[in-house]
């Protein structure tokens, strides 16, 4: 199935992946995600949303990043469960300060022009908000990456992401 986005040629439309790996090592954090049966409609919604191929939530710690559930239109070719050094990610910036960032078009941004995880992963743009749980601990991200610029300037894009990464907690 193909679709029409908005500024480009027709992408591929993929499923959400939301399969728990079958390797231990990666807890049951993975498992439980994949269990939240509105976790592929909030994939779909936010790439849809924000018009970005990749929309992951993911665990997030001093030590992990950690792919729980994603929709990869981009072939970023990451597997259920898979891990990014946690150092090479804004997530970890995200966790840090709890707080969102939001980059349109990392070439020309001035705050992120020349920091290392968008030249490494290629990422144009980005958008990534905590996923706080109701005990208030830290448990990751909801993020959307792109090899291409995106307007992520809309009122409802933010509030949206926010929304859903509570839905998720």
């Amino acid at each position: 199935m193909k679709r029409k986005q908005k500024g480009s040629e027709n992408q591929k439309r993929s499923s959400p992946s939301t399969t728990p790996p079958t390797n231990p090592r990666f807890g049951g954090d993975v498992e439980v995600v994949g269990r939240i049966p509105t976790v592929p409609s909030i994939l779909r919604a936010v790439a849809d949303l924000t018009q970005m191929r990749f929309v992951v939530i993911a665990k997030v710690t001093n030590k992990k990043w950690i792919a729980c559930a994603f929709l990869d239109e981009m072939e970023f070719g990451l597997p259920p469960g898979g891990e990014l050094e946690v150092a090479t990610t804004l997530c970890s910036e995200v966790r840090e300060h709890r707080a969102p960032i939001v980059i349109e078009n990392a070439s020309i941004d001035p705050i992120y022009c020349e920091h290392p995880t968008p030249k490494k992963y290629g990422i144009e743009s980005y958008i990534a908000v905590p996923i706080i749980l109701k005990s208030g601990e830290f448990f990751g991200t909801l993020c959307a990456i792109d090899s291409r610029p995106a307007n992520l300037s809309g009122e409802t894009i933010l509030e949206s992401m926010n929304l859903f990464a509570e839905l998720v907690a």
